[in-house]
């Protein structure tokens, strides 16, 4: 609402079951929506770029390329976009789920790779799957309270090169097992001992979610992905990646996703079953192992204007939720109205709905539990069709909305992590 002075008036709720309204005035100047807030004192964040780097294959076109240079690559080129200096970087957070084998401190080696300075502060996140989009909130409650003016944000994840791990106790007669890395710390539910796929499967069954249903979605996640990739959709928010050659041979320059141009679409039907004997989740209607990193240039407005960026979007709200861990696939439909009752913002005012597609199950029961507008979500196709890096993923579907929003548009992103929990945040585009 608009007063006589020009002033804009507004409301921001705290966590839901806490809802208290505080009144808060805008001023709009030099293109950036900045946020004088009468009692909490809180400073208004802007998104000033987002750029993640093509997704690879497992095992494919990035996989001889670890996580932080990965995170490093997409670190510079954020700040390139941004048009600011590495040396205006005050904080850096990267969300990265599987960090056997990669060497201490890994957002550490991704920022220096970028060439931050010595003196910028780094912590890594994990949230398993909603490490990045964790990372982008956790950042901007440090910005909101001043405690920092500009921050990078994102995720990253190889997980081609995930080692196997063994235990470190003298081996017994038959010796030591080893174990897959990504099974075990990305993709196991602990308290029950077993896949998250068995999750997927006790979802379907509750939401009575078929397995046609699940191959049709992904056959349309797929399809939607190619049309993207094919109208330049992706190429804002993508920068090539140079993998490094054996024997002085030129480097191979990565310039796009790998999954999508892959798929068999007479297979996906025909494809058993993955964790039940007569389950519904197959390899086909589920989303892949994937390489790939993501970073955002977050700011407070007020640092915007004092460094003339214009920014892209403005973060309205945030919220975490947490259901029982066989239950993660539906956590993002407690997570996203907590989110929009902390912004202020309706359902109805969300232009787009970005919900990570660990599974092609886990979309359709947010949709129903929601009530989402099917033609909203994941228009330009999700992880089932290009790929689920799963430190990095979070972090995609918000800058993905960042590019794709149109001026005074709102998106919402949910994403759901192993173990019952779930991120969401809500932007909209300036």
């Amino acid at each position: 609402m608009e007063t006589s002075d020009g002033l804009y008036i507004s409301k921001m709720a705290a966590p839901m079951g806490k809802l208290t309204r505080v009144k808060e005035v805008f001023r709009v100047c030099g293109g950036c929506s900045r946020r004088f807030t009468t009692i909490s004192g809180l400073n208004d964040v802007v998104i000033v770029s987002s750029v993640r780097t093509p997704i690879g294959s497992f095992g494919g076109s990035l996989s001889s390329v670890p996580a932080p240079r990965l995170g490093s690559i997409a670190i510079q080129a954020a700040i390139e976009k941004a048009g600011i200096s590495k040396e205006q970087v005050d904080e850096v957070y990267m969300g990265n789920v599987l960090q056997a084998g990669e060497g201490q401190a890994p957002t550490r080696q991704a920022a220096l790779g970028a060439g931050l300075p010595l003196k910028t502060p780094c912590t890594t996140i994990n949230k398993v799957c909603a490490s990045g989009m964790k990372s982008i909130m956790m950042a901007a409650q440090s910005l909101m309270c001043g405690h920092q003016e500009v921050m990078v944000a994102g995720g990253m994840e190889s997980m081609s090169n995930v080692p196997f791990t063994m235990g470190r106790s003298a081996p017994s007669y038959g010796g030591h097992r080893l174990e897959d890395g990504i099974v075990k710390d990305g993709l196991t539910d602990v308290y029950n001992k077993f896949h998250m796929g068995n999750c997927g499967e006790d979802t379907a069954r509750k939401f009575d979610i078929s397995r046609e249903q699940q191959d049709e979605f992904a056959i349309n996640s797929y399809k939607k992905s190619q049309k993207s990739a094919a109208d330049g959709v992706f190429d804002k928010e993508m920068t090539n990646v140079n993998v490094p050659q054996k024997r002085g041979k030129p480097d191979v320059v990565v310039t796009g996703d790998e999954e999508y141009g892959k798929v068999n679409f007479d297979k996906i039907k025909t494809l058993r079953a993955v964790f039940e004997k007569d389950g519904t989740v197959t390899a086909g209607n589920a989303s892949t192992l994937n390489d790939g990193a993501c970073a955002l240039v977050l700011m407070t407005a007020k640092a915007a204007d004092k460094l003339g960026v214009k920014p892209l979007a403005r973060i309205l709200g945030f919220a975490d939720a947490a259901v029982a861990p066989i239950e993660f696939p539906i956590a993002p439909a407690y997570a996203m109205p907590k989110a929009l009752e902390q912004a202020g913002v309706s359902q109805d005012d969300i232009s787009m709905f970005e919900v990570n597609e660990a599974f092609s199950v886990v979309v359709l029961a947010n949709i129903k539990a929601l009530n989402l507008d099917p033609t909203k979500v994941n228009i330009n196709g999700g992880a089932v069709s290009i790929g689920h890096p799963i430190g990095m993923s979070g972090a995609r579907i918000t800058g993905h909305m960042v590019h794709n929003l149109t001026a005074g548009q709102k998106g919402l992103a949910g994403i759901c992590n192993g173990g019952g929990g779930a991120s969401a945040i809500v932007i909209e585009r300036l």
